[in-house]
């Protein structure tokens, strides 16, 4: 899930960024994540992508006040496979400035979840709190990370994370992901050995993306594939 085209990557418009990046992934057989952000038309361009597709996407929403999130489930409801929560947002530190985020309860991931009717993803599991967050909650699918690192955490790195959890975390949930610094096959590969079940990716794709348009992206895709 990948938002913020202008400020993050070096696109001239947001809009632009969205349908090529999903509809490269989509085709090359990666399945659709979709971000919100700051301002919300990063989060209607893309589910404008997904909608274009006539495909789902799995959703990752921040943590922002209630009647504001479940007015963003709402939207993304009729084309999501899943919809999560980035439950670590409101600790990064380049969006504090930007939006009014907030630290969750379990009783509000479980409205959020019951309010959603769709499967609940948890993402930024990287405490031990985050742990007995899940042993809780029992989300659908756990997603170790830190946010590429923007959150400010004293804790070690998502495969060291995850070596020392997964085992822990697939007790209170159906899957573990985990994302951070996947960028070949052999980052896959080592990922599954540490206990994931599947990856986020962004980064080789975009650079690719930017290099060489779609099809470059997805000659990578099909490299990290193998």
């Amino acid at each position: 899930p990948v938002t913020g085209a202008v400020q993050n990557i070096g696109f001239s418009n947001e809009k632009d960024f969205y349908l090529p990046y999903v509809r490269a992934a989509s085709e090359s057989g990666v399945r659709i994540c979709i971000g919100d952000g700051s301002p919300d038309e990063k989060l209607a361009f893309g589910m404008q992508a997904v909608s274009s597709l006539k495909k789902t996407a799995y959703y990752f929403l921040k943590p922002y006040p209630d009647d504001i999130l479940f007015e963003r489930i709402e939207r993304v409801r009729p084309t999501a496979a899943a919809i999560g929560m980035d439950i670590d947002a409101y600790n990064i530190v380049t969006m504090r400035n930007q939006a009014h985020l907030e630290r969750k309860t379990s009783a509000q991931i479980q409205e959020f979840r019951t309010f959603s009717g769709r499967p609940l993803m948890l993402k930024g599991i990287f405490s031990r709190d985050d742990v007995a967050l899940c042993r809780e909650v029992k989300p659908d699918i756990a997603v170790v990370s830190n946010h590429g690192g923007r959150v400010d955490t004293p804790y070690m790195s998502t495969a060291s994370f995850l070596e020392k959890y997964a085992a822990e975390l697939r007790n209170y949930c159906g899957e573990v992901w985990v994302d951070g610094g996947i960028r070949a096959s052999k980052d896959v590969r080592t990922a599954k050995f540490l206990g994931a079940d599947a990856v986020l990716a962004a980064r080789p794709f975009i650079s690719a993306l930017c290099s060489g348009g779609e099809l470059k992206m997805s000659e990578v895709i099909k490299d990290m594939l193998n």
